[in-house]
Parts: structure tokens; sequence; C-alpha cells
């Protein structure tokens, strides 16, 4: 299966891609069994690596998947990582690749990052996503901590059973996911 894994996943992302896409992906016995796209762009005189989706077929989760496609994306151009889910493995599975801890996200790099990121993105949705959470604004009462009014309203079920679950593990550290709402983070390439 891993020997499968590593002869079908596309290889390393091209070293200096801006505002091109990027795609990911896994094949086990000849089905897909995940993948995940990127989107790059400039901002800060740097390159922005925007996770604009990741799926793990359920069947194939908790195996390191997720984590792997999203590492496959990673240039060493790379300054900034960002990704909008409303699914906190996805969250992990971000911080994992792009070497952090979700106990040690640094929110005040989400704040002072967020708006110039996020508003020079090509991505309507990312460019257009209303940014909420108490780091954003003290007066907050969404109980969330980071994230973005994406005004998309898909089934939380599950998301919420994992989170669920995560919280039992870690400290959260981006607070509760309101209907509609999405967590956001934005983590530097360098770890500090």
């Amino acid at each position: 299966m891993c020997e499968d894994y590593a002869n079908n996943t596309y290889p390393q992302a091209p070293t200096k891609v801006v505002g091109v896409s990027t795609y990911s992906r896994v094949i086990i016995e000849g089905k897909l069994v995940g993948h995940a796209f990127g989107c790059r762009w400039t901002c800060k005189g740097g390159t922005v690596c925007w996770i604009t989706q990741l799926v793990v077929d359920r069947h194939h989760r908790g195996k390191g998947f997720a984590t792997s496609l999203l590492r496959i994306l990673r240039t060493d151009h790379d300054t900034i990582y960002g990704v909008m889910s409303s699914h906190p493995a996805a969250c992990l599975a971000a911080v994992k690749a792009f070497d952090r801890t979700i106990e040690k996200v640094d929110l005040d790099f989400i704040a002072k990052n967020a708006n110039e990121t996020m508003s020079t993105s090509p991505v309507p949705y990312i460019r257009d996503a209303e940014l909420c959470g108490i780091i954003f604004d003290g007066k907050d009462t969404t109980g969330i901590v980071s994230g973005v009014n994406t005004k998309f309203f898909v089934d939380h079920k599950e998301p919420l059973k994992a989170l669920a679950v995560v919280e039992k593990k870690w400290d959260w550290p981006l607070g509760k996911l309101p209907e509609g709402y999405e967590y956001l983070l934005i983590l530097p390439a360098s770890a500090s």
C-alpha cells in the first residue's frame, strides 16, 4: 500500500508557482482515495500557498494521507500557508504538514496577516470571505476564535463529531463553529 501511494502521488510541486493551482493525489489499487488542491499568489513580496480543497475517502482517514497530500504541495518559496475549513481534521493535517502543532498555532500571526493575505487572493470565495472571531473583533459573540463567514451552509455533523474527539486530545485554539462559518488558519512558512 505505501509503495502504491508513493508511486501514484504527483511529484513535488514546481519550485516557483504564482497565480497557479497545484494538485496532489493518492491512488491505491487504482482507486482515488484522496486529493488536495492549492492556489498560489503573491502577497507582501512573498508567496501564499492556500489549500483550496482537501478530501480523503472516509475509509482511508486517520492514515496520514491528508498530511502527506499537503506536504507534497509545499515549496521552499512559500512564505505563508492558509486554509479555510469546517473540518477540524483538515486543520490538524495542515498544521502538521506545515511543521506545527494545533496547540502552538500563532493566533496573533493570523490576526495580523489574514486581511492582507486573503484580500490579495485570486480566488473569489477566499478574497470575499468575511473575517470573524474574537481575534478580529473583541466583541464577537459567535464563539469562533479564528474563522470566516463563508455563508457555506453545509452539514456540520461530521466536523462537530470530529471536534469533540480533537478537544479530548488537544487544547483546540480555534473555538466553536457556527453554521455558515469555517475555521481559518494562516501559518508562516518558517517555523518559529
